[in-house]
């Protein structure tokens, strides 16, 4: 079945960074457009970051452009995020998902979680000030 195993949160003071990574098995990775997303208690799953099947476009929420970058390996079934100068609102338990409807997200946009079929169970960042 399809699995999507994310890891490498923790708790870093601001300023820090961290790598997220997300495994992924039972699909054929290069074949999908990935995204991460970001929940915090109370509120929607927002979009963070999203990479085409290729790599060769990338977007990102604007409150993280210049300190995240999304990045992926085809060869070894691999998402990323790489996010640095972390701060306390970047907080949150970080998804990765895969993009089902390519058609749904070019005319919803990247971010809408709707065109994501595939999730895996999160990994919890948290940035102390």
């Amino acid at each position: 079945q399809v699995q999507l195993v994310e890891s490498g949160g923790g708790s870093v003071q601001a300023g820090g960074s961290l790598r997220l990574s997300c495994a992924v098995s039972g699909l054929t990775f290069d074949a999908y457009d990935m995204a991460w997303f970001r929940q915090v208690p109370g509120k929607e799953r927002d979009g963070v970051s999203y990479i085409t099947r290729g790599g060769d476009r990338t977007d990102y929420v604007d409150s993280v452009k210049g300190r995240f970058t999304i990045s992926r390996d085809n060869a070894e079934n691999t998402l990323y995020l790489q996010m640095n100068s972390l701060k306390p609102e970047d907080t949150g338990v970080y998804y990765c998902a895969a993009a089902t409807s390519t058609y749904y997200l070019s005319s919803h946009g990247w971010n809408n979680k709707s065109g994501y079929g595939y999730w895996g169970q999160g990994t919890q960042v948290t940035v102390s000030s």
